[in-house]
């Protein structure tokens, strides 16, 4: 049996319904746009586990006001480059946003911004911060930290996060530079999604709940990820940890808690933020100049076996993004029928699907 082409709607009309998503749950419109354009730029470049799948979590928290719609983010300058932002638990795209934007303002005075979070929650896709620096001509670090589920090394039961490493650079005609990776051999997004559609793991993703290997999804969304790279993984989530964690004042050493499990209060996470500005040492031309031999140089290196092109971190995401915009965002039939069912509580009608055509299958 031929599995049909998954449904594929129009960016600007799903942006549409996220936005009225979001307003619906009290965020006032500015706010809502923020969380709507982040959702809608993960899935647009292709990071579905991070996109609007999200939503029915993000709701259910609203609803219960463990994320607060208006919150009163607070800001403190405990030095000249520094700041700490308090984020009164509202939820992460805003908060961050207006972390990063400090980070830019206090490097364009001084070089260089540092910005500690705490208070906040999920901010979705680490890249989006990047990006906000780098079209600002900065290079961005953004890190932050997330509930138990990668094991310290030689343990086997959670404690420290999947969150990213996450960071960037502007360029010139090559494009930018933008890492983005979880510390976890898959993100733990990627598991979960992969669990809804009752897909089977690589080996050597995943431990169940009984600390043994698995290769089922949903054993191994409850039970423990493995880092990537083993003690080098770990040891970076640590650090991840100690920045976002210890460091702000956030939640730390296992007391993030799980956004869609735990709903005995707030989840306490933290973010790092870091911006340079690009023409520290040297004029901007001569910068972008510099960045585009760097990436001239690396493209023509001879290409391995089973490679046809090099390609330079985010530009395979970059390639979905505008692919996607000329064809539109795929939605699977399982989180379909969970953003159908939200828009039904909510009272915001989903926007109708692009005209069927021969389109991905899941």
């Amino acid at each position: 049996m031929t599995t049909p082409p998954l449904p594929i709607y129009a960016p600007d009309s799903l942006r549409g319904w996220v936005l009225d998503v979001f307003r619906a749950l009290g965020l006032e419109d500015a706010d809502a746009a923020i969380v709507a354009d982040g959702l809608i730029e993960a899935d647009l470049r292709g990071v579905e586990s991070h996109g609007v799948s999200r939503i029915p979590i993000y709701a259910e928290r609203l609803r219960r006001n463990l994320i607060k719609a208006r919150p009163d983010i607070r800001i403190a300058h405990p030095a000249p480059v520094a700041a700490h932002v308090d984020g009164d638990h509202g939820i992460g795209f805003v908060v961050a946003r207006r972390a990063m934007d400090e980070a830019v303002r206090l490097a364009e005075e001084s070089g260089i911004g540092l910005v500690g979070v705490t208070n906040s929650n999920h901010f979705g896709m680490a890249a989006l911060y990047l990006e906000q620096a780098i079209d600002a001509g900065f290079l961005a670090f953004a890190f932050t930290n997330s509930s138990p589920a990668l094991p310290v090394w030689g343990g086997r039961t959670a404690f420290l996060g999947t969150a990213p490493f996450a960071a960037g650079a502007p360029g010139g005609e090559q494009g930018p530079f933008i890492v983005d990776m979880a510390m976890s051999v898959i993100a733990r997004g990627k598991i979960r999604l992969a669990a809804l559609y009752g897909e089977p793991l690589p080996e050597g993703v995943a431990l169940d709940a009984d600390g043994q290997p698995t290769r089922d999804a949903q054993k191994g969304y409850e039970g423990v990820y493995l880092p990537f790279g083993g003690h080098k993984g770990a040891a970076l989530a640590m650090l991840i940890d100690i920045l976002s964690g210890v460091l702000t004042g956030a939640g730390y050493a296992g007391g993030v808690r799980n956004q869609s499990r735990d709903f005995t209060g707030p989840t306490e996470v933290g973010h790092f933020f870091l911006a340079i500005r690009a023409d520290l040492f040297m004029p901007m031309e001569e910068y972008r100049a510099r960045m585009d031999t760097l990436i001239e140089r690396a493209r023509s290196c001879p290409t391995a076996d089973g490679f046809e092109e090099i390609l330079i971190p985010g530009e395979p995401e970059q390639r979905r993004r505008e692919e996607r915009l000329r064809t539109g965002i795929p939605i699977s039939a399982s989180i379909l029928e969970d953003l159908e069912r939200e828009a039904e509580t909510l009272g915001v009608a989903m926007p109708d699907p692009l005209p069927a055509a021969a389109g991905p299958t899941r």
